[in-house]
């Protein structure tokens, strides 16, 4: 059975697999044009994008972290902005959170926190 995590849980599991070869290669897969594999970033994000959300995460506040899942688009990108972070990097990550949120919350009978 799935449980619902912190956000602060989401991102030390995420920072498993910094910069994993592994992770390199499935990256890869998903490059555009430009080199860019953004949402690639939630299975093995590199050691810059863990410390730029680590950076975001550590400013939130209490309240922000306790309704993560439910931030509004503003919220995120003035959290990114004064964690001075890449604002499209700390969204895909915050959309994850939210949506991992989501499918724990279903599989523990609809509780959401």
């Amino acid at each position: 059975m799935s449980r619902i995590v912190s956000i602060d849980e989401y991102l030390k599991r995420l920072g498993r697999f910094v910069d994993d070869e592994y992770g390199r290669r499935f990256r890869r897969q998903f490059e555009d044009h430009r080199g860019a594999a953004e949402l690639a970033m939630l299975q093995s994000p590199t050691g810059e994008e863990l410390e730029q959300l680590q950076k975001a995460v550590a400013i939130m506040t209490a309240g922000e972290k306790a309704n993560a899942a439910g931030l509004s688009d503003e919220t995120v990108r003035r959290i990114a902005d004064d964690a001075g972070i890449n604002p499209g990097l700390f969204a895909i990550f915050m959309n994850g959170y939210a949506l991992e949120h989501k499918a724990a919350a279903k599989a523990v009978g609809g509780k959401h926190r």
